[in-house]
């Protein structure tokens, strides 16, 4: 067997991945959406996970009430790092969904991985001093 017909399936596989690649979206058309984190002098809290993840779906109507609860009190922030890419590596995340809790110094003070309960936010913003 000569070495052209060894490297076939090599170059079909590449070949592959470059169709896969090209019909991807571009990560570098960036959300620009997505707000300064920490909100400067507010507690914070941010949850990074993706519209489609169904335990960040079932997040989603937490954190819809708790950002109306808490608004001009605390950032209550959702970033769908599916849509923008490039906030995963940023805040060094490994799952969906996770939460972050910032202090109004900007100090990471929590971080959380999965889903977390209304009650659980909660008590986190209020040892923040979020009344």
């Amino acid at each position: 067997m000569n070495y052209t017909f060894r490297s076939f399936p090599l170059m079909i596989f590449l070949a592959g991945c470059l169709l896969i690649i090209s019909a991807m979206p571009a990560a570098a058309a960036e959300n620009t959406s997505v707000p300064a984190i920490p909100v400067p002098g507010m507690v914070t809290m941010v949850d990074l996970g993706a519209r489609k993840c169904i335990p960040c779906k079932m997040m989603a109507p937490i954190l819809e009430e708790l950002a109306k609860e808490y608004k001009d009190r605390a950032a209550i922030v959702f970033i769908d790092v599916w849509e923008n890419p490039q906030e995963g590596p940023k805040f060094g995340i490994q799952l969906i969904p996770t939460q972050i809790f910032y202090d109004a110094r900007g100090k990471e003070v929590l971080r959380h991985e999965g889903f977390m309960e209304k009650t659980a936010i909660v008590a986190q913003l209020e040892k923040l001093g979020v009344r």
